[in-house]
């Protein structure tokens, strides 16, 4: 088994995950990964807790698609984060688990005050009769600095969302409900869904992307994406909001529940001196998008 918060489940976890079947497979045991309801930050400090590449209900289903036998979940509160790594160790790895081995990235860390590592993992290992590895997380080149949510996380924050894509094995992919807006859009001939995202999504840099908009039923449609605070109109917005114009599609999508992949960024948002200098550039933004997306996009 492994254990870990699992966040965006990017292609050095999938590497760790490998492995834990492999072994489970040769030992004749299952292979199961233990995660947390929530990033163990958000608790500890949450003044400073990074926004999350993935929901819970994401993160499992990207965990299920691995061919795991079970991931388990354990709630994590301030009881939980004061809690002495041998502890942990004993009551759930042990205890309720019967753990016979486990595999870890090399810089892996747990229990209170992140006190817990591989090499103490490894020392009670000895004591309770479990198998421990530390691997070292997937490069994504020879000599590359290794996989983590962290430089998916500051990738995504400088719009490099191509190369954020490379590292989780996937395009950066969001949740939310289709909610009402100023309808502005529509009055230029750009409709757009407004998705609204949990505050604690990461999202990317502010701008214009080309992505998909998934619908409740599993279809696809392409669509030119807009990430910001509505410049043109708006001088001190506070959020950034997600605009999805759909290309070639008229339909209403208010309440609907839809998934955002971001594909390509397409250039930074800007401030324009007028509504038909907007338009001209929308009109642009749209043929890139179809240009990116390729012939599902026509």
């Amino acid at each position: 088994m492994s254990i870990g918060a699992y966040d965006g489940v990017h292609i050095g976890h999938r590497l760790v995950i490998d492995r834990v079947r492999r072994v489970a497979a040769e030992q004749g045991l299952a292979s199961a990964v233990v995660t947390f309801d929530q990033h163990p930050a958000s608790v500890v400090r949450p003044e400073s807790a990074p926004k999350v590449l993935t929901d819970l209900p994401q993160k499992l289903e990207l965990l299920a698609a691995t061919g795991l036998d079970y991931a388990l979940v354990v709630h994590f509160d301030q009881e939980r984060s004061e809690e002495r790594p041998d502890e942990f160790v004993r009551d759930v790895l042990v205890g309720c688990l019967s753990t016979r081995a486990i595999i870890v990235g090399h810089d892996f860390h747990f229990g209170y005050k992140r006190e817990g590592n591989v090499a103490l993992l490894q020392d009670l290992g000895s004591e309770m009769g479990f198998d421990v590895t530390g691997i070292r997380l997937l490069p994504d080149e020879p000599g590359g600095e290794a996989v983590s949510s962290t430089r998916v996380r500051n990738l995504l924050a400088a719009g490099s969302v191509g190369e954020a894509a490379a590292l989780l094995g996937r395009p950066h992919q969001v949740r939310g409900e289709v909610v009402p807006g100023d309808a502005r859009g529509r009055e230029l001939g750009f409709p757009t869904a407004n998705v609204a995202v949990p505050a604690e999504i990461a999202l990317p840099e502010d701008g214009v992307y080309a992505g998909w908009y998934y619908r409740p039923d599993g279809a696809r449609r392409a669509a030119a994406l807009s990430l910001g605070r509505r410049p043109t109109f708006y001088e001190d917005a506070d959020l950034s909001l997600l605009e999805a114009h759909l290309l070639d599609f008229e339909d209403d999508l208010y309440g609907e529940q839809t998934r955002i992949e971001f594909i390509a960024h397409l250039r930074p948002q800007a401030r324009f001196e007028s509504v038909h200098d907007l338009v001209d550039q929308m009109v642009r933004d749209v043929a890139t998008t179809r240009l990116v997306l390729g012939a599902e996009a026509r």
